[in-house]
């Protein structure tokens, strides 16, 4: 005799086990106000013991939304999009919703397209992801329900971007260097086409002003690169034989940094600081020795994106630019000067 098929768990046995009208159960389960915490913490133990799994189209035909979020982004092979998406999915996951991946590979049609394809799906908002805390064209007039940008700015200011403190974590470097009494500081960075790198500048030559330092020669400008870290390194000392601290704008400069001062016989941390930046872990951690450098936060700032859609959803609407804090993180490659010298004026 054939078994007979399970009748799968509805609302109204959530509502029976729980001891409440299904309204209330629907109510609990969608995270509604008006319901009781105590009349919660019940409905949702008695769908957890009944394994229930909600219809997501009935679910979407009540509330008037999928539960989904699109997502944009123009390069997700880049370093910092993995990880910011995976703040987005965590976030989103505990609130039980999905977000969908598009790829448009810096091409207009194909963004195009995919605003098209992710409206068609009626999601709920979208999340544009940028690559570089750069400026960017604002996609919002063609989007008819919430956007928030991260990691890049729209240039609309009726927009809310998400941006990593580029200036404050400079400000952090140079604070933790000038702390352990370094004075000669010179600074290594990628292209000076990158508003990233610009702000940094700005910011830690604004910070040795204040202690009343100067930079150690000019900032140099080239590649997000070891080689070019290696590079630098060898006319930054042949320029500034005194230098006692070098401040990275990634951490793969400062890892080629650290290779020349070792070729030259310079000891990190004792002769010259190193200071990276972003907190790359395959790079800062393998340092020889491991580096002290600046954490974007780059998961929080994929979380703190979707808070922010919530509230977009929810009926506010945040303009403006909101910059996330980072952290420094502090390995071997910084430590107090250790030979006396003229004290810090």
């Amino acid at each position: 005799m054939a078994r007979q098929r399970t009748q799968a768990v509805t609302l109204a046995d959530v509502a029976s086990l729980a001891g409440v009208s299904v309204a209330t159960a629907s109510k609990a389960l969608n995270g509604r106000g008006e319901v009781a915490p105590a009349t919660r913490t019940r409905v949702r133990a008695a769908a957890d013991k009944l394994a229930f799994q909600p219809n997501a189209l009935a679910r979407a035909l009540i509330s008037g939304r999928t539960r989904t979020v699109g997502l944009l982004t123009d390069d997700m092979a880049g370093r910092f999009a993995i990880p910011i998406l995976l703040g987005v999915e965590n976030a989103l996951g505990n609130e039980q919703m999905s977000v969908l991946l598009c790829d448009t590979r810096g091409d207009a049609i194909r963004r195009q397209h995919y605003i098209r394809t992710l409206l068609a799906r009626q999601v709920d908002g979208f999340i544009v992801l940028g690559d570089s805390n750069d400026l960017r064209p604002s996609l919002t007039g063609d989007i008819p329900v919430p956007v928030v940008y991260v990691y890049c700015e729209s240039d609309s200011p009726d927009d809310l971007s998400i941006l990593s403190d580029d200036a404050g974590g400079a400000r952090l470097a140079i604070e933790h260097l000038i702390s352990l009494h370094r004075r000669h500081i010179g600074h290594i960075t990628g292209p000076s086409s990158y508003r990233a790198a610009r702000d940094r500048v700005r910011a830690l030559s604004a910070v040795l002003a204040e202690s009343g330092l100067a930079l150690a020669g000019e900032p140099l400008y080239g590649e997000w690169s070891q080689a070019w870290g290696r590079h630098a390194t060898q006319m930054l000392l042949a320029a500034r034989p005194e230098l006692d601290a070098i401040f990275c704008g990634n951490d793969q400069i400062a890892c080629g940094a650290a290779q020349t001062l070792h070729d030259l016989g310079r000891d990190i941390p004792d002769d010259v600081a190193l200071v990276g930046y972003d907190n790359w872990e395959i790079f800062a951690a393998d340092c020889r020795p491991p580096l002290t450098t600046v954490d974007l936060n780059l998961q929080r700032l994929g979380a703190t994106a979707v808070e922010r859609l919530f509230a977009a959803l929810d009926g506010e609407h945040p303009t403006g630019v909101l910059r996330h804090p980072c952290q420094l993180v502090i390995r071997e490659s910084t430590s107090p000067l250790s030979t006396t010298g003229e004290p810090l004026r």
